[in-house]
């Protein structure tokens, strides 16, 4: 590349109306910064890639608007069009496009004098008039005129000719400058569909074709050659996952990349104006100007104002936003928001896969919860302020930990009613493919980053996330780092809260326990003391329905000696059992003794203890466990008696 040429710069700036737009997209400012400095001449634009993105360039579109939402091939083409830049788009079943700021003929007859010079070794100038007396000359110059025409128009359904000529031409643009005829434009090549010309596979590279082995090889030699380094070219692969691109090429050192994430709130604010206005074509005709108040149109009506509607509207792609709108425009319905939530559910679940998350909504609160006096009033008095701050005192999470059956995910899905937060499940983010683990946390993340505030749920944590150590596999240790660095990510801090439930808290990874991840409060969820206020609430809750409503203190001394410390689960099991053998409410103490005498427990006392002890011994509060007199005395012995029963083979 000459270097006189001019110093290509993609602009920054925000648009002149930026009442009327958002500003560019945070990843066109990372990838500005990388083409400008020259920080990587290899990119991967991975996120919503196939989502619709405000272009305010002046060149009038459709709709007849000095700006509209345009694909994001069309947006990188009307702000990537500066002085000194060429850009070139090859699309998997087109001819490569040729997009700069000059007319469309002249940027190829640049390209082809380049081309022509660079493969024949000589000024190109020279070589016409060569031609002009020597009838090989003028063969090879037409030669070479038609393989530069057939390389472009060839491609169609060719990725592994369009890579290798794409390859060529960024050796032509640094290499004829020693002929003379050297570009005085830098290049910009779009190359879509990466994922699919450069695919992981299911194991290693021998598991895919011969065609696709090819494409990885003739990138990764593209990507690492030294002179492609220092030449200036910038090579951009757009795919829905960096990790969907074979390894070979995406961990390259020369290889950057930049998540493309779903439309922020200005972003979905303005395009629901715009829709609302008319301004974008397929709400053409929706009716009169707008109220005063922007909420009421014809066909469409808002139960509230735009702001509460883009608000609501996080996480949702500006398609699925679309489809949200024009549906409810044609049904002519109220849009409500239950309408909303359902579309921002139905849109997140099948992105990252309805075995990987669900949407939860709890229906009971903490004034539902049996017991647990001294635990609720620490949920209400410090938790859930802490969960609901956004500064540096918000908790990133917390570890739930107890024997099984104590009723941990009950009092938490609690919890999560309470904060009046969306609740992510995490049902299993494990794939049995290569790769695609890593697949899901990307977009697990981009949903994160997009949705606001939301709580993770993780039932049976410990099952969920394995560990770091030696013996563990590379796919669990892979998971578990990637879950650690969520969860102190400093970007999510105050936005996700972490909730993870386990009866074996001593199985999740020390990482994960540390402070500053959920480590900062591990609570236990333990068994209700004998003689306590807690275990009487218990009982009068499972004996209840026998006597058709809360029996009296007589009833419950008489009864309380009767049944055997137990678990929340248990007292659960007990009150199903009387309420369906006295339906009536008719039920007498001797019927409830009777029942409770016929009643076994199972074989899990040993195991429950074990829990217990490993609940309290990791419990991060002297106030939530069962004494706060807790000293180092008390911890170590049980300590030891862990070590009794795990020699008994717990």
């Amino acid at each position: 590349m000459n270097e006189s040429s001019p110093d290509a710069r993609l602009d920054l700036s925000e648009p002149k109306s930026s009442s009327d737009s958002p500003g560019k997209p945070e990843f066109f400012g990372e990838l500005a910064r990388v083409v400008n400095a020259r920080l990587a001449p290899s990119v991967i634009l991975a996120g919503q890639i196939h989502d619709l993105f405000f272009s305010d360039d002046s060149l009038k579109r459709e709709v007849g608007d000095a700006g509209s939402f345009v694909s994001l091939v069309d947006f990188l083409g009307d702000h990537c069009r500066v002085d000194g830049l060429m850009l070139l788009v090859y699309e998997l079943n087109g001819p490569i496009r040729l997009l700069w700021n000059g007319p469309t003929d002249e940027g190829w007859d640049r390209l082809r004098r380049a081309w022509v010079s660079w493969k024949a070794g000589v000024d190109h100038d020279r070589l016409v008039l060569r031609a002009l007396t020597d009838r090989d000359a003028a063969r090879q110059r037409e030669a070479l005129d038609a393989d530069f025409d057939r390389q472009v128009n060839g491609v169609i359904g060719q990725p592994t000719v369009a890579l290798e000529f794409l390859r060529q031409l960024t050796l032509c643009s640094r290499e004829s400058e020693a002929n003379g005829d050297g570009l005085r434009e830098r290049l910009l090549m779009i190359v879509e569909a990466a994922d699919l010309m450069l695919p992981v596979g299911r194991s290693d590279i021998s598991s895919l074709s011969a065609a696709d082995r090819h494409r990885i090889a003739v990138v990764q030699d593209w990507f690492a050659d030294p002179g492609f380094l220092d030449g200036g070219d910038t090579v951009v692969l757009l795919a829905e996952s960096s990790a969907l691109i074979h390894p070979r090429v995406s961990k390259l050192p020369s290889v950057v990349s930049i998540a493309v994430d779903s439309p922020d709130l200005a972003t979905r604010r303005l395009y629901i104006e715009r829709f609302l206005d008319g301004r974008e074509p397929l709400s053409q005709g929706s009716g009169r100007e707008a109220l005063d108040d922007g909420v009421t149109r014809p066909g469409l009506e808002l139960w509230s104002s735009v702001d509460e509607l883009a608000r609501l509207t996080a996480g949702l792609s500006i398609h699925a936003l679309r489809q949200m709108l024009r549906s409810a425009q044609h049904r002519g319905n109220r849009l409500e928001p239950g309408d909303v939530v359902a579309q921002v559910e139905r849109h997140i679940g099948p992105m990252l896969g309805e075995d990987v998350v669900e949407f939860k909504k709890p229906t009971h609160t903490l004034d539902d919860v049996v017991g647990a006096t001294r635990l609720k009033a620490f949920l209400r008095d410090e938790l859930i302020p802490r969960f609901r701050a956004s500064d540096d005192s918000a908790l990133p999470g917390a570890a739930v930990a107890g024997p099984i059956g104590g009723g941990k995910t009950f009092i938490f899905e609690a919890v999560a009613a309470e904060l009046g937060l969306p609740v992510l499940v995490l049902k299993n983010i494990r794939s049995q493919w290569f790769g695609q683990t890593d697949v899901v946390f990307e977009r697990l993340r981009r949903v994160l980053m997009s949705l606001g505030k939301v709580v993770i749920f993780v039932d049976e944590a410990d099952t969920q996330f394995g560990g770091v150590g030696a013996n563990t596999h590379e796919t669990e240790r892979r998971l578990t780092g990637k879950v650690q660095q969520m969860m102190s990510d400093p970007a999510l801090r105050g936005k996700v809260i972490w909730l993870l439930m386990t009866a074996r808290i001593e199985r999740l990874s020390p990482d994960i326990r540390r402070p500053g991840r959920v480590g900062d409060l591990i609570i236990p969820v333990l068994d209700p003391e004998a003689g306590s206020n807690d275990r009487l609430a218990f009982l009068r809750w499972a004996v209840s329905p026998a006597f058709g409503g809360n029996p009296g203190d007589e009833v419950m001394a008489d009864l309380d000696p009767a049944i055997a410390a137990t678990s929340a689960a248990a007292f659960a099991a007990l009150r199903a059992r009387l309420k369906a053998a006295f339906p009536y409410g008719d039920g007498d103490v001797s019927g409830v003794k009777r029942i409770v005498h016929d009643q076994l427990p199972p074989d899990i006392g040993r195991a429950r203890r074990y829990q217990t002890l490993q609940a309290m011994l990791n419990c991060t509060r002297r106030s939530l466990l069962p004494s706060t007199d807790v000293d180092d005395a008390t911890r170590q012995s049980w300590q030891a008696e862990i070590r009794r029963l795990e020699v008994e083979g717990l």
